[in-house]
């Protein structure tokens, strides 16, 4: 069997650079006003809290933009981050649902899976609990709606032969 490294890569998917952009800077500017506040009023109980979640919100948004950084390629035979981390082998995915109602990042996907994986999340770009990989969050609309069809399209001839 070949090398699953050396498979042509299907489709990639990226963060959408005005969506990566907007994200981050909402959350820097949330975590700064967060923490301005704490700090421009009289000290109270309150304040130690509203610090704490200004702090997590601009560390989130450093996480965002680190991790909005990588992509998602899909190969024959797996879905992973760009540099070999995989999210799932295509012959442990069961179905993909892109329905209005499906429970899936914005302006993504959701791929449910024949056995449960180790817990995962990427700050906009994917997250994974379970049985369940939700791809998608600051990726562009047709770059996700492409790769959807082509992870269906190979389940599809997965589970013909």
């Amino acid at each position: 069997m070949s090398d699953p490294s050396n498979d042509p890569i299907i489709a990639k998917l990226s963060a959408s650079p005005p969506r990566r952009w907007t994200g981050t800077v909402m959350l820097s500017l949330l975590g700064g006003l967060m923490v301005y506040l704490a700090l421009s009023v009289p000290f109270s109980v309150s304040q130690i809290g509203l610090f704490l979640c200004g702090l997590v919100s601009l560390f989130a948004a450093m996480r965002m933009h680190a991790s909005t950084a990588q992509e998602i390629e899909l190969t024959q035979t797996e879905l992973r981050i760009k540099g070999g981390f995989v999210l799932a082998e295509v012959a442990n995915i069961a179905r993909v649902e892109r329905g209005a109602f499906a429970f899936k990042p914005s302006n993504g996907f959701l791929v449910s899976l024949k056995e449960s994986g180790p817990r995962g999340w990427s700050l906009g770009l994917y997250w994974r609990f379970g049985k369940r990989l939700g791809v998608g969050g600051v990726t562009g609309a047709p770059q996700t709606k492409g790769m959807a069809e082509a992870l269906a399209i190979l389940i599809a001839a997965r589970d013909q032969t």
